[in-house]
This record gives structure tokens, C-alpha cells and sequence, in this order.
């Protein structure tokens, strides 16, 4: 039998119908598939603004191993202070030199292997930060696939598909797998790229899909009929759908063999992964 890895990869964790989602359905998803390693984005997790360390500590003890982030990592400014604290939290890798934490981390599984995960963010649409292609470059370079990381795990945190779409292809067949996230929609693109990469343009949001990206509608709809803001956005707190992409690596050469969306609960069609069903 061939050795594989397993790693589940979770969107954006909106508010508390998403944290409510994603502890009610990651343990049976651990016990069923017996994943090596868990990611989620948490930038969304505090009321669809930032993350505080409580609900961190929520996402950790649920079993998820690192927890990434974008544009919304400083809505809470504890994070500022506690991101320090914590080396299984990431922001953008490509913020300026002495912005707080850290892009990218080297993770070691319980079975030892070694999972590098980088956080960039990209710049169509999103704040002026520095070129994510470049600063991506510098730690591939610095911890090759195959060579000292037996699987790389990329979250770009991006507004265009374009941008995505050539990110994926810039690092193809360096990495293990590429995700988008920060629209909070899944794509249909699911796929392994020529060089042997997993990639998806968006893996969606763990929120309630009854709103406009994770929040209740009726304000996004006053905001675009009047231009006028009026109240705060809201969090949706219906019933939430998980989800997010399993991934399947080959031990040797740290490429994808096997590639799913993952959607539990909620209002999207549920899908899970076949090729790990026994």
C-alpha cells in the first residue's frame, strides 16, 4: 500500500453558525477519515470580524492544527498582542517587515512528518501589500517540497480570480495544495494542475449560505439600492453548511493524488470525500 497524507482544508469560519458548524461536524469528520493535519481560515470567526483568543482556543481544542487568516486579521486588536503567542496562527505573509506574527509556519504531524503552510494574501481589490508571488518564492526556496516539507499548503487570501488562478500556476508542482479563500463561495473548479498541485479557486465559508456572504441580507441590500449604510452588519445565524476540500498526497513527492470539495450541513448539496470512503 502506498503512504499517503490526508489534510482537510476549511473556508472561512463566519461567526458563531460557522464555529457551531464546524464543532459539531469536525470530530466525526476526524473519526471517519482520520485526516494528518486540519486547516480553517478564522479571520471571520468573531461576529464575521477578526478572531479573539477565546475563539481561537475553541478552534484549537476542536482540532484544528492551524488556523490562517486575510484582510480581517486585526478587526479584533487583541489580536495584535496574542497573534505573538501563538505560532499555530497566521496572517499574510506579505504584510510589511515588524507587522506582528508571522506567514508561514513548518508543522509537524502526529505521525511526524513535517506540513509547511504559508498565508498570503493577494492585492486585486485588497489592501497595498507586498507582491505575494515574490514573498512565496523566498519560502518555497527556503523549504522545498520533497526535500525538507513533505507537504506545502498555501491559503491565498484573494478578491480576483485571476490573481488566484495565476498564483496556483506561479507555485504548480511546488506545492502540495493551493486554496483560495475570502469570497466565502465555492467554486467549481476543483482540480490538480499539470505540475501535480490541488487547487481550487475558493473553498467556500463554514456560515450560513441564507445571507450575503455569511451576513444578514437586508442590510447588503439597502447598501446597494441607497448607497446608505443603515446599522452594522449582522452575522446569519441559521443552520451552517461546513465547508472546505480534502486532499490526498503521495508521501514521496509531497504532490496531490486525490482532490474533494467537502460541504456538510446547511443549504449547499452535501459532498464528501469518495476516495476515502473504505
Amino acid at each position: 500500500m502506498e503512504a499517503i497524507m490526508r489534510l482537510i482544508f476549511l473556508g472561512d469560519i463566519v461567526g458563531r453558525a460557522g464555529r457551531k458548524a464546524v464543532m459539531r461536524h469536525l470530530p466525526a469528520l476526524k473519526a471517519r477519515f482520520a485526516p494528518d493535519f486540519v486547516l480553517a481560515n478564522g479571520e471571520n470567526a468573531a461576529g464575521g470580524f477578526g478572531i479573539t483568543e477565546a475563539i481561537l482556543q475553541e478552534l484549537f481544542d476542536a482540532g484544528i492544527d492551524v488556523v490562517t487568516s486575510g484582510n480581517h486579521i486585526w478587526d479584533q486588536r487583541e489580536a495584535l498582542v496574542f497573534i505573538e503567542r501563538h505560532e499555530r496562527l497566521l496572517r499574510p505573509l506579505n504584510y510589511p517587515p515588524g507587522t506582528p506574527g508571522r506567514g508561514v509556519g513548518l508543522f509537524r504531524t502526529a505521525s511526524g512528518a513535517e506540513v509547511l503552510v504559508i498565508n498570503a494574501m493577494g492585492r486585486i481589490y485588497m489592501p497595498d501589500l507586498d507582491c505575494p508571488f515574490r514573498a512565496v518564492e523566498q519560502e518555497l526556496a527556503a523549504c522545498p517540497l520533497a526535500e525538507r516539507a513533505d507537504a506545502v499548503v498555501i491559503d491565498f487570501h484573494g478578491e480576483a480570480s485571476s490573481e488566484k488562478q495565476a498564483f496556483a500556476r506561479f507555485v504548480d508542482g511546488r506545492a502540495s495544495l493551493v486554496v483560495g479563500t475570502h469570497t466565502h463561495v465555492p467554486t467549481a473548479d476543483d482540480r490538480i494542475l499539470r505540475g501535480g498541485t490541488a487547487y481550487i479557486t475558493d473553498i467556500g465559508m463554514c456560515g450560513d449560505y441564507d445571507s450575503v456572504i455569511g451576513m444578514e441580507a437586508d442590510e447588503s441590500v439597502e447598501r446597494f439600492l441607497t448607497k446608505i449604510p443603515r446599522g452594522r452588519f449582522q452575522v446569519a445565524r441559521g443552520e451552517a453548511t461546513v465547508s472546505g476540500v480534502c486532499v490526498e498526497t503521495d508521501d514521496e513527492t509531497g504532490l496531490a493524488r486525490h482532490l474533494s470539495p467537502l460541504r456538510l450541513g446547511g443549504l449547499l448539496r452535501p459532498i464528501e470525500p469518495l476516495f476515502w470512503v473504505e
